[in-house]
């Protein structure tokens, strides 16, 4: 609390801005009573402008001088160098929504607190603070021998207090006691009401830093998936998020509502803190309570859920390996981007396309009529074994085809000549025919009518000895 931290305060804090503001009567009583007062979280724009403008309309008949609307008003506390409200957008609503921010939160207990009180208690303080210290003394101890000894003290006091009432010794606060104890109670209970904005606030500040660490990160894609694995529950095992899941744990307890309840009706109807008219909604303060936090927690889910699918985001691109290589492309290109490369760094085969001339076509060939010979059918004198008609002889064609495929893989063009040069016939004739039908089907075939090539290949006889055979041709030509 040095002069350079108040000054640096007065300048940046949203609170002391709005103290300072010329218009502070204005926003902090109508602020009061729209956000604090029926205890609403988040408004639709259009209800608080309307609720404004109401208020500005009686100001303005009591002579104030308000020029600018109400909307105008609010996007002006809403705004960055005023920070007094929190303008933002639900999901799936397109309508701005409003809400108070903790500074301003702050800003309006502490005005709150400058009223005048009828006394000031001190006992149920000192109290509260005696039992804080009790609790965390008793609460670090390890040793088992201490811990019983206080079990025991306990159990002591216990026992005499049992004894007193059923002597009939009753001890009662008097009502001096209960008046401090309830405007402790009730201070209290105003400030956690109060202090959920806060917590709200700092889970964002919370998730804000997280999302930015994670889009800042520079080191390795390994070490960031680890950092990003380690900060999805970041915010749930904060010490924030701790303590309001150990608060939302005791809060949600029906058994702990009902005690509060049937407390909260035996208190307020205590002649002497009746006395001190108490807030209404004392009555009814663990409910409001559990709203706001169920707000808190609708919205630490909301930041978790969306946490959690920046980070699903993020790890599902940086697993792509191909997003890997581009980027290792980009560092090299960029760092190489100035230095000129010296020598030959990769040849590429230059692309162009295949010329074939016209005149590299062969011509029109005019296919040659057959000729039958007019030749006299006679019977016939020999005696021949007709089972040499059911004799099957079976020809491969895919064979044959891989043969002439490879053939043509050598060079552009060869002569069926040559491909049976090269591998003989097996099967005779029929081999050979096969031969002409693949080469009419499946392969761009030419005929040079000017040459006769003579096929030969190893036959039989009918008893069975071997003979050689002739097939002549003009000369056909497989081209690739």
């Amino acid at each position: 609390m040095d002069y350079a931290t108040l000054s640096a305060l007065r300048a940046q804090h949203p609170a002391w801005r709005l103290l300072c503001s010329p218009h502070a009567p204005l926003i902090a009583s109508f602020l009061q009573s729209i956000f604090v007062v029926p205890n609403v979280r988040g408004m639709a724009a259009a209800d608080v402008a309307e609720a404004l403008e109401d208020v500005l309309f009686a100001l303005r008949e009591q002579g104030h001088d308000f020029p600018k609307d109400a909307l105008e008003y609010l996007n002006e506390w809403a705004a960055a160098d005023k920070a007094w409200l929190r303008k933002y957008y639900k999901s799936g609503v397109d309508e701005a929504q409003f809400d108070l921010t903790p500074a301003t939160e702050k800003a309006l207990s502490w005005l709150v607190q400058l009223s005048e009180r009828q006394f000031v208690g001190a006992e149920s303080r000192l109290l509260t603070l005696f039992d804080l210290l009790k609790q965390m003394s008793e609460g670090s101890e390890t040793d088992p021998q201490i811990r019983l000894q206080e079990l025991e003290k306990k159990r002591a006091a216990l026992d005499l207090e049992i004894a007193r009432v059923q002597s009939g010794a009753l001890d009662v606060l008097d009502d001096t006691s209960l008046r401090d104890r309830f405007q402790q109670f009730q201070q209290g209970a105003r400030e956690l009401l109060s202090d959920f904005r806060e917590v709200e606030h700092n889970f964002r500040q919370l998730d804000r830093r997280v999302r930015e660490k994670i889009a800042l990160w520079e080191g390795s894609k390994g070490a960031l998936l680890e950092q990003i694995m380690g900060e999805r529950d970041a915010i749930s095992d904060s010490d924030q998020g701790k303590n309001f899941r150990a608060f939302w744990d005791f809060l949600l307890s029906s058994k702990r509502q009902e005690e509060m309840g049937e407390m909260l009706e035996k208190v307020l109807h205590l002649p002497a803190v009746q006395a001190l008219t108490p807030d209404e909604r004392m009555q009814r303060v663990h409910y409001d309570w559990l709203e706001a936090g169920e707000h808190t927690q609708r919205t630490v889910a909301t930041l978790s859920q969306q946490l959690r699918r920046f980070l699903d985001d993020r790890v599902w691109l940086e697993n792509r390996r191909i997003m890997d290589l581009l980027h290792n492309i980009e560092s090299k290109a960029l760092a190489l981007r100035s230095i000129t490369p010296s020598g030959e760094i990769m040849a590429i085969n230059c692309p162009g396309a295949e010329i074939e001339l016209p005149l590299e076509r062969p011509l029109f060939q005019v296919t040659p009529k057959i000729v039958l010979a007019a030749l006299e059918m006679r019977a016939g004198e020999e005696d021949l074994d007709p089972s040499l008609l059911y004799q099957q002889n079976m020809i491969d064609k895919g064979y044959l085809l891989q043969h002439i495929q490879r053939a043509l893989q050598a060079q552009r063009q060869i002569s069926l000549q040559e491909l049976i040069l090269s591998q003989p016939l097996r099967h005779g004739l029929a081999e050979l025919i096969c031969y002409l039908q693949l080469g009419e089907e499946l392969f761009h075939c030419s005929t040079d009518e000017s040459v006769t090539e003579t096929i030969s290949w190893q036959g039989k006889h009918a008893d069975g000895t071997s003979m050689m055979r002739q097939a002549r041709l003009p000369r056909l030509i497989f081209h690739a």
